[in-house]
């Protein structure tokens, strides 16, 4: 179907709310209302075609399932939807300028086992060799490791690489059951493994020997090898405007280097610009391509450290946001 596949197990109507200012318990004023069809899946194959990549998405659908067609098919998104039986859920983001975008994200609905079979064989069918798929965002309720083992298996049965990009307990469970490379913020690695420290969270994941992407908000990404190898890139200085969706600019732009280019230098070059591109537009899954060589040009100069050691400050500074 396509290089680039997107899998989004929890997609979500993304509405905006743009405000003059945020504030808890009060009437705040609308002053504009964006829908978009949303979840982090759908934003990395947003990113990645606007750099030129062959990216498509799957996604199961339920009820409002016709908004999500319509809209896809209007932007020109390749797509394959998995017909469920549950409603898809929305998610609402408050934005002002001011401060962090707050998000209200509502849970989803359970699939059921069939409808899991449904979404592993669409991955399976679809992927291709080396390929990418991509598999980002929340899972829906009751979801368990045997879930996402089957989408990792059905991608690599069609002979493509898998990264993983979500929270909680199936963050860890991803490397346990075969991800080539799992993807998270700082908070989030932490929270998955009850580490209190950075290095502590990362070594659980070293010794599933798994690559780990390590972003950090304002402080870059890091990527670990299974070896220990760690390569650090600081993020590009004054950057500043809203960063929803700027983890899913990341990673699309991590991939579409690694598939060219397996150097993790220029992988992570790639995503920082990406995600400081994210970072200047109005809304989640849009870049400007024609902004990320002078984005990259301004970009510290990157670094390599050997194992064993981790450096301390990739622990230094915890990264709170969490997208959904």
């Amino acid at each position: 179907m396509a290089r680039f596949l997107t899998v989004t197990p929890n997609p979500a109507i993304d509405v905006t709310y743009t405000v003059e200012q945020q504030a808890i318990g009060e009437t705040i004023r609308v002053h504009g209302v964006r829908r978009t069809a949303g979840g982090k899946g759908l934003n990395v194959a947003r990113v990645l075609r606007a750099l030129g990549c062959d990216a498509a998405a799957i996604l199961p659908l339920g009820g409002q399932g016709a908004f999500f067609r319509d809209e896809l098919t209007r932007s020109g998104m390749p797509f394959l939807a998995c017909p469920v039986s549950g409603s898809t859920r929305t998610t609402v983001a408050v934005v002002d300028g001011i401060v962090h975008p707050t998000l209200y994200a509502e849970p989803g609905t359970p699939l059921a086992e069939s409808e899991w079979t449904s979404l592993a064989a669409a991955v399976r069918d679809n992927a291709v060799p080396g390929g990418w798929v991509v598999i980002a965002g929340s899972f829906p309720p009751q979801s368990v490791t045997a879930h996402l083992a089957l989408l990792i298996d059905a991608a690599h049965a069609g002979g493509a690489r898998v990264l993983v990009d979500t929270s909680g307990p199936l963050l860890v469970a991803a490397a346990e059951v075969g991800a080539d490379v799992v993807k998270a913020n700082e908070s989030e690695i932490c929270e998955a493994t009850g580490a209190d420290l950075l290095d502590g969270a990362v070594e659980i994941f070293a010794q599933r020997g798994v690559v780990l992407v390590v972003t950090r908000g304002a402080d870059g990404v890091a990527l670990r090898l299974p070896d220990g190898t760690t390569y650090l890139q600081p993020a590009i200085p004054g950057i500043s405007g809203n960063p929803t969706g700027a983890g899913d600019a990341a990673t699309a732009g991590l991939v579409a280097a690694l598939a060219v280019d397996q150097d993790p230098r220029s992988a992570l070059l790639s995503s920082v610009a990406c995600g400081a591109a994210a970072v200047l537009s109005d809304l989640a899954g849009e870049i400007d391509p024609d902004a990320l060589a002078a984005l990259a040009e301004r970009a510290p100069t990157g670094r390599r450290t050997d194992p064993p050691s981790l450096p301390r400050e990739i622990g230094a500074h915890r990264d709170h946001t969490h997208e959904d």
